[in-house]
């Protein structure tokens, strides 16, 4: 009986402590896709078609370019020297463009009254006390993996004035009205 007491206690029990969910402890980790530099959509002999998400805030924004990277072009893009895919949400489009051999060329974001972040809230707000952010748009844009604009316009508004605003991720003023 003992033997079975102690079999019982150095064999199974360790069993059972490893089926423990480990889903809300700090040890499990899960792969957050913000972190990611960039993403290989697929592989064309030497050339690599090259998506770069951004890190917006907006979850409107980081699902449509979720369902990018997981669209998949299949054989669509044959017989065509260029192919457009456009696709849409709530919150803007996104149009990419692919090349006769299924390389990703280009992809072009617009978005609007997108949640914007904290550095662009702050400078605005810093640069203009008073005013307030009515409306706001994002646009995001690159060419065989290079990004080529990323940009905030907004509108503020104070009393009866309006203006627009255009600025970079990082709050930098680029252009007022």
């Amino acid at each position: 009986m003992k033997t079975l007491i102690l079999f019982f206690i150095y064999c199974v029990t360790p069993l059972c402590y490893s089926q423990i969910n480990l889903s809300n402890s700090s040890q499990a980790e899960e792969l957050d896709l913000n972190e990611l530099p960039e993403i290989v959509i697929s592989k064309i002999g030497d050339d690599f078609s090259i998506y770069l998400p951004d890190k917006n805030p907006d979850l409107g924004v980081r699902n449509l370019q979720k369902y990018f990277v997981a669209y998949d072009l299949g054989k669509d893009y044959e017989g065509y020297d260029t192919y457009l895919v456009m696709m849409k949400n709530d919150k803007g489009t996104l149009t990419a463009t692919y090349n006769q051999n299924g390389k990703l060329i280009r992809v072009v974001e617009k978005y609007k009254n997108v949640k914007l972040p904290d550095k662009v809230i702050s400078s605005v707000l810093k640069a203009y006390p008073g005013w307030g952010i009515v409306d706001d748009k994002f646009h995001y844009a690159q060419a065989d993996g290079d990004i080529t604009k990323k940009q905030y316009h907004v509108k503020i508004k104070k009393d009866n004035k309006f203006k627009k605003l255009v600025l970079d991720p990082n709050g930098e003023i680029i252009s007022g009205l």
